[in-house]
C-alpha cells in the first residue's frame, strides 16, 4: 500500500547564488561563492573581517558586478556566464525591478541628513513606487512604531544615536515592502549598549519569518536567531550549517580557530 505521507515543499528559492567571483585589479576577494537562500531563513555570514563577506553582499544587491558565475533571485535571473566566460547582465530595467525585490541596510546608516526621519522613509516609495505621500505616510508610521521610534518621525538624523539611526534605516528598508532582506555589519558601527536595540529589531523580523541574510561579528545572533550559519575566509565559503552545528562542533580547523578566537 503506498504511503499517505506527503513529500515535504521545499520553500521557494529566494537567493541563488553560484560560482560567484569577482576580483579587484590583483586581488581575488570571491573566489567560487555558491550559496542558496531559501524562503524564511535567517543565514549569518561571519568571518574575518576582510574575507569578501560584505562584497558578497554588494554583488548580490548589484552594488558591485560580479566576474563571473550566476546570480538568480527568487527564480529570475540577473547575471550569469555564458559559453565563453562572459559574465552578462539581465537588462538595466529587470536588475532595478529584481534588486528591488530586496532591502539593504548599511553599516554606516546611509540616512539623508537634510530629510526627517520620517521624510527619510517615505522619500524612496514616493520616488520608486510612484506612491502618494498619503498612502505611504501612514505605512511610514507603522514601521516606525515598529522600531519604536515613531517620537522621533520629525527628528533628523543628527539628533539621533546611531542604535535610532540603524533602526531608522531599518524601517527605511521595510517600506519598500522587500521579499527578503540584506543586513551589511548592521552593528559594528555601534557603541555595544546601542547595539542591543538594533538585534532586538532584526530579531522581530526574524520571527515574522523575513528571509535575511545578514554580515555579522554578533555571534550570539548567529547562534541565536540564525537558521543557518555560513563561515567565510579568504574569499571562499569554508563551512556552513546549523548554528548548533557550526557553534559546537565545526568540522574545519579554520572555523574552529575563528571562533575560539571571537568567542
Amino acid at each position: 500500500m503506498p504511503s499517505m505521507k506527503d513529500d515535504a515543499v521545499e520553500p521557494m528559492l529566494m537567493i541563488e547564488a553560484r560560482d560567484i567571483r569577482k576580483r579587484f585589479g590583483q586581488l581575488d576577494v570571491l573566489k567560487g561563492i555558491s550559496l542558496e537562500v531559501r524562503k524564511g531563513d535567517v543565514v549569518a555570514l561571519i568571518g574575518p573581517s576582510g574575507s569578501g563577506k560584505s562584497t558578497f553582499l554588494r554583488c548580490l544587491n548589484h552594488l558591485e558586478k560580479i566576474d563571473s558565475g550566476h546570480i538568480a533571485i527568487e527564480g529570475e535571473t540577473m547575471a550569469t556566464t555564458d559559453a565563453d566566460g562572459s559574465c552578462r547582465y539581465a537588462s538595466s530595467a529587470d536588475v532595478r525591478r529584481i534588486c528591488s525585490r530586496m532591502g539593504m541596510v548599511f553599516q554606516h546608516f546611509n540616512l539623508f541628513p537634510h530629510l526627517t526621519v520620517l521624510e527619510n522613509i517615505i522619500e524612496a516609495p514616493m520616488t520608486v513606487k510612484r506612491l502618494r505621500r498619503d498612502e505611504i505616510v501612514p505605512k511610514a508610521e507603522a514601521l516606525l512604531r515598529k522600531v519604536d521610534l515613531l517620537n522621533k518621525s520629525d527628528s533628523y538624523p543628527s539628533q539621533l544615536s546611531g542604535g535610532q539611526k540603524q533602526r531608522v534605516a531599518i524601517a527605511r528598508a521595510l517600506a519598500m515592502e522587500p521579499d527578503l532582506m540584506l543586513f551589511d555589519e548592521p552593528t559594528s558601527a555601534l557603541d555595544p549598549e546601542l547595539t542591543g536595540e538594533v538585534l532586538r529589531a532584526m530579531r522581530q523580523l526574524a520571527d515574522e519569518h523575513m528571509t535575511m541574510l545578514v554580515v555579522t561579528h554578533e555571534m550570539n545572533f548567529a547562534r541565536d536567531v540564525s537558521t543557518r550559519v555560513v563561515f567565510m575566509d579568504k574569499g571562499e565559503i569554508v563551512e556552513a550549517g546549523s548554528p548548533a552545528a557550526m557553534f559546537s562542533d565545526p568540522k574545519h580547523a579554520r572555523t574552529r580557530a575563528f571562533l575560539d578566537h571571537v568567542l
